[in-house]
């Protein structure tokens, strides 16, 4: 398998730091070794070695800069799917790599010990993709520039658009859009050239978001948005000049847009690849366990992760068989999603508001009971917001961090195509993970915690996700799942995470196909439009759905783990403290702290 980094060399470095037997040295005589050992110069050296790595990153992609709260370079597209300046990124990390091997990590802080074995992780895995062409495949129907800015001309999302230089910004993007789009159309036609392609029927379902941003006018545009939202606060004179130059930028655009939108429906969708795995093109095996080992930051194979997925299969499907009945329902256990989806007293909304407004009363709920779970609590807000319309077809609940500076808070976003569809009974589990204590908790605190830049606005899947799932489980002990509902809701988000973890790794592993995973998810899911679409998604990223599970296993194992060492001595505040206060961690770095925190507990 194709491995990023060797988990155990890091694991290794980690427990030495963070090593029970620091913890049993007098503090007198631990402080006078820390003293002699830790250099001022070489913390120095370090943090500017990962400032220039994590402006490195930003630069190249600014859009995902932006994405993650660091809106520095808001007037940015980038270029990164340009194979020469993809070279000269790859050559950065390769110089930041030797850069930091010459650094003497015995000799700095505790904390940037840590830092350290982070940031050798992220290069690695950086590095481990330099072999695999990604940049032949720009487009998708979960990713894509010109659809994420699309929905930046709201002012509601990642880029904000309040002041005269945060409009100027958005315009600057628009004028780099051209370039980009003519790029990506070079890059696709080297696809078609060498084999490397989008599965066809993700890009027919793509289709349509590229062909309604083309526009008849400037004013139709999307991306002319901001302007019929200009604050009034804006002077005579701005409003003027932005808005003949926002006409210009997007006239410019829209011919872009519409070779775009040509060329994949009559020459690219023709000749995209039929298969449904990333294993089907060119050295897309070892592509695809790179891809694997970057989620999950593990060196599981496909193969295993197959098999845990069938085990969690089978255990939450054993968990409907207790459940069903104290719903009314006593078919067998695997058919519970399907007969929860036909029942009417599951999808009692009518309207967009309707939906929100249980949203909103479980935010009210959770900020009474988190705090008896938590001592650690981001200071930033967390708002609740309706999916733009433009990406309502394709989007899923999700989250998206606060700015850094505190000027817009953490959002949770529903997407709500049809209200009456809209079915109640995964609404809990769902704002555990996306709203808190799921990914607000971790990725807003991750801003507060005084991290270097590149921890700040960066992470790996595998925690994140991990982190999201493990904050769904909690709902049980704040008794949020009494509501036999609620909790199917629960075991039925979970079983949808267990599921991914087999259809992901047989699509792009075990030569499953398109359909034959659509029907393996009808069959345990019960949700036919979600397994169409999740099956897509998992095309369209491969390994990415990996994370969640693989993620929340650990974080359970590790919990487990300390409960049993520690019995009485344990505090669950604390120990989620420990998992959240160091930010992101790859899960190996993750189990060598806790395990030293056990350590250290015991001792006491």
């Amino acid at each position: 398998m194709t491995s990023r980094l060797t988990l155990g060399t890091l694991a290794a470095a980690l427990l030495l730091a963070f090593s029970p037997l620091h913890a049993a040295t007098p503090p007198a005589a631990a402080a006078g070794k820390v003293s002699a050992a830790v250099s001022a110069a070489e913390s120095k050296r370090f943090l500017k070695l990962a400032d220039e790595y994590y402006d490195a990153v930003a630069r190249f992609e600014p859009v995902g800069a932006t994405e993650n709260g660091d809106n520095r370079f808001d007037d940015q597209i980038g270029m990164a799917i340009a194979p020469a300046e993809r070279a000269r990124q790859y050559a950065r990390y390769r110089d930041y790599t030797r850069r930091l091997q010459a650094i003497d990590r015995r000799k700095l802080t505790h904390r940037d010990q840590i830092n350290y074995d982070v940031l050798a992780f992220e290069l690695k895995t950086l590095l481990s993709f330099e072999p695999y062409p990604g940049h032949l495949l720009p487009l998708s129907q979960m990713d894509s520039l010109p659809v994420t800015l699309a929905n930046y001309a709201s002012g509601e999302a990642s880029q904000p658009l309040t002041t005269v230089k945060q409009y100027r910004a958005y315009l600057n993007r628009l004028k780099q859009l051209p370039a980009w789009l003519d790029q990506a159309i070079v890059n696709m036609k080297e696809g078609m050239r060498t084999g490397v392609t989008q599965p066809k029927a993700i890009m027919i379902s793509a289709l349509p978001q590229f062909q309604k941003l083309v526009a008849a006018t400037p004013e139709q545009s999307i991306y002319y948005t901001p302007v019929t939202k200009m604050p009034a606060a804006f002077s005579t004179a701005d409003k003027a000049s932005l808005t003949a130059d926002y006409r210009v930028a997007v006239t410019q655009l829209q011919p872009a847009l519409a070779r775009l939108a040509t060329f994949l429906e009559q020459e690219y969708i023709p000749a995209c690849r039929t298969s449904t795995g990333l294993s089907a093109v060119p050295n897309g095996r070892a592509w695809y366990e790179a891809r694997v080992a970057d989620s999950t930051t593990t060196d599981l194979t496909p193969e295993a992760i197959h098999e845990i997925g069938l085990k969690e299969v089978a255990r939450i499907q054993g968990e409907f068989a207790k459940l069903g009945p104290q719903l009314g329902y006593n078919g067998p256990p695997a058919g519970l999603p399907v007969w929860v989806s036909q029942q009417p007293r599951f999808f009692p909304f009518k309207t967009e508001d309707e939906v929100q407004a249980v949203y909103r009363k479980l935010n009210g709920v959770l900020d009474e009971k988190l705090p008896a779970m938590f001592t650690l609590l981001p200071k930033a807000k967390l708002d609740l917001r309706l999916e733009p319309e433009l990406s309502r077809d394709t989007a899923s609940d999700h989250y998206t961090a606060p700015a850094a500076d505190g000027s817009r808070p953490g959002v949770f976003w529903s997407v709500v195509t049809d209200p009456t569809k809209y079915g109640s009974t995964g609404m809990t589990t769902l704002f555990l993970h996306e709203g808190k204590p799921g990914h607000h908790f971790h990725i807003a605190l991750m801003q507060e915690l005084g991290l270097p830049n590149f921890r700040k606005f960066g992470g790996n899947t595998a925690f994140t996700e991990g982190w999201a799932l493990y904050a769904e489980t909690l709902g049980r002990e704040m008794r949020l799942f009494d509501d036999p509902a609620q909790y199917f809701g629960h075991l039925n988000d979970e079983l949808l995470r267990a599921t991914r973890l087999v259809v992901d790794t047989g699509m792009h592993a075990k030569g499953w196909t398109r359909e034959q995973t659509i029907q393996y998810m009808k069959d345990t899911l019960g949700y036919d439009a979600v397994a169409k679409s999740e099956t897509e998604r998992y095309m369209a990223w491969p390994g990415q759905a990996l994370a969640y599970k693989i993620g929340a296993l650990k974080i359970m194992e590790l919990r487990q783990r300390a409960q049993q060492a520690l019995g009485e001595k344990f505090s669950l505040p604390a120990f989620h403290e420990q998992v959240l206060g160091d930010g992101t961690l790859p899960l190996s770095l993750l189990e060598a702290k806790i395990d030293h925190w056990i350590a250290q507990q015991q001792v006491r």
